[in-house]
């Protein structure tokens, strides 16, 4: 399994970004995908879930109406539109997703997912 995210960079405050996982080695269709972004000094916290058949997302309270979770399977990729950014937003972004494919409920503790890519930094100033 090897996941890999790209599209990070230094925004103003207001300014988007979009994030891309790509997920190789596995049958991407079938198993919902996650962000997650860690600020300096603090843990991992959820960002958004996206269902494998994008019939269903979460997102945490902090970025809905803000980010927009989305896949292609087809190029086993999921994304993550970030708009109207502010400095808060600011840590390394990672996708990430757990071992157990065909789920329907989310899971938003960073403990329930094995699989990570190695992140990409966002960086939002003010």
């Amino acid at each position: 399994v090897r996941l890999v995210e790209s599209g990070g960079g230094l925004v103003q405050a207001g300014d988007s970004l979009r994030l891309s996982c790509v997920g190789s080695d596995f049958d991407f269709s079938v198993y919902n995908m996650a962000w997650f972004r860690q600020a300096p000094g603090k843990g991992r916290e959820i960002v958004a879930i996206i269902s494998r058949n994008e019939s269903a997302t979460y997102y945490t309270d902090s970025v809905k109406g803000r980010f927009t979770i989305s896949r292609d399977n087809p190029t086993n990729t999921v994304f993550l539109q970030m708009n109207k950014l502010q400095p808060d937003d600011t840590g390394i972004y990672y996708c990430a997703r757990r071992t157990v494919a065909n789920t329907v409920q989310f899971q938003t503790s960073p403990t329930s997912y094995f699989y990570w890519g190695q992140g990409t930094q966002v960086t939002v100033s003010s």
